[in-house]
């Protein structure tokens, strides 16, 4: 009887010993993959202000600074993008020092932080560019209302036969719901883009939170 009771307790010390050599080898898996997916929305923003930079270098022409004169834009949309570029690479260089953040973490705790605060600047990324899109939308659109010399004269015909108000307010409907299915459509590229990444995080997340307790 003392002898089972001997390798009981031998089999517990091993057992306690086999359970946090997997502990170990779980937070450097977890953290390999959290290192990685991080890794990976740094190039994916990257490779998208590129992507961007690219379309408006073949984009921008004569007739395109001549259309933003027309709309009394040609001073406005410069500062806008000059701002926008500007902000965007602040925010690929908060995704540059949460992958640098991860990459030196040595805690289960740290890297949950450094996961939920990467997480949550994918957020506010993506919010970022649904509202500059969305304004720039407004933007345009009011001022091609007002200065588009083509439109004004359609809209004068059509509210010959109809009433203004009545013309305006279903101009200004339509124009909102093909706004808001483009940004929709944005909205679903990001979701696409970064969502699959953010569910893998949230994954080693809840990975993390077990290890934790």
């Amino acid at each position: 009887m003392d002898e089972l009771e001997i390798l009981k307790k031998d089999w517990k010390k091993r057992e306690h010993s086999f359970n946090q050599l997997t502990e170990k080898d779980i937070y450097k898996m977890l953290h390999k993959r959290s290192s990685s997916i991080v890794k990976w929305i740094l190039i994916i923003s990257i490779l998208e202000i590129v992507l961007w930079l690219t379309l408006s270098f073949f984009t921008t022409d004569e007739h395109y600074f001549k259309t933003l004169e027309m709309y009394h834009l040609n001073k406005i949309i410069p500062i806008i993008t000059i701002i926008n570029y500007g902000i965007i690479i602040f925010f690929i260089f908060q995704f540059y020092k949460n992958f640098k953040n991860i990459n030196t973490t040595e805690t289960v705790k740290k890297l949950m932080q450094s996961i939920i605060k990467t997480r949550k600047t994918v957020k506010y990324y993506v919010w970022y560019n649904l509202m500059m899109s969305f304004i720039l939308f407004i933007l345009v659109f009011t001022f091609q209302f007002k200065y588009d010399p083509n439109l004004n004269e359609v809209i004068e015909k059509a509210t010959q036969n109809v009433n203004p108000n009545v013309f305006y307010t279903l101009l200004f409907a339509a124009y909102t719901v093909c706004v808001l299915i483009i940004i929709g459509v944005i909205w679903l590229f990001y979701k696409l883009l970064y969502g699959i990444l953010l569910k893998r995080l949230n994954r080693n997340y809840k990975e993390l939170e077990k290890l934790d307790l």
